[in-house]
């Protein structure tokens, strides 16, 4: 028997939900291939729960939460604001950060999440969605191939210390 799948839309009172779930997928997906001292760097500003409640009340974010059943499986944290140069004035919003708890990963739960910022994009009238991918994590690579996200640009991501190179991909919707 298939498990539902849900996605709802965080509030302010999600903060530490979304500090919670952001550290452990995080974490899940970088730790081994990262020092722990650039993990913990990271995460201790990026994911902190008042940065994190500041991010939730700012218009220009939205966040989704993903369950299957009643367990926290995933989310997304989508930006309205500016886009990268190579994207001008057009209509697009990003995807800033879509993840998957490793339990979850390979249940479906990308894919509903993907899907809902693609609903989410169209509704406020966008013509792309565009993210952000380490050039090292072939398998988000993949998933965001399989979408019909294509690479359009480069730019450096900071992850404690080391400074590391980001694919910027986008999808025309």
């Amino acid at each position: 028997m298939a498990r539902e799948i849900t996605i709802r839309m965080a509030t302010a009172q999600d903060a530490e939900l979304i500090a919670d779930i952001s550290r452990q997928t995080f974490y899940e997906a970088f730790a081994a291939q990262n020092t722990a001292e650039n993990m913990e760097q990271f995460m201790n500003t990026q994911f902190e729960k008042g940065r994190l409640m500041a991010e939730l009340g700012d218009p220009e974010n939205i966040f989704l939460l993903a369950y299957q059943d009643d367990e926290l499986a995933g989310y997304v944290k989508l930006r309205d604001s500016e886009n990268p140069q190579h994207l001008e004035n057009a209509a697009a919003i990003e995807i800033v950060r879509i993840y998957t708890t490793a339990s979850m990963i390979g249940k479906g739960i990308g894919k509903v999440l993907m899907q809902a910022c693609i609903d989410i994009a169209k509704k406020r009238d966008k013509a792309i969605v565009w993210l952000g991918v380490w050039e090292r994590n072939q398998r988000a690579i993949g998933f965001y191939t399989k979408w019909g996200f294509e690479k359009f640009s480069e730019h450096d991501f900071i992850l404690g210390n080391d400074i590391q190179t980001d694919w910027l991909m986008k999808k025309h919707i």
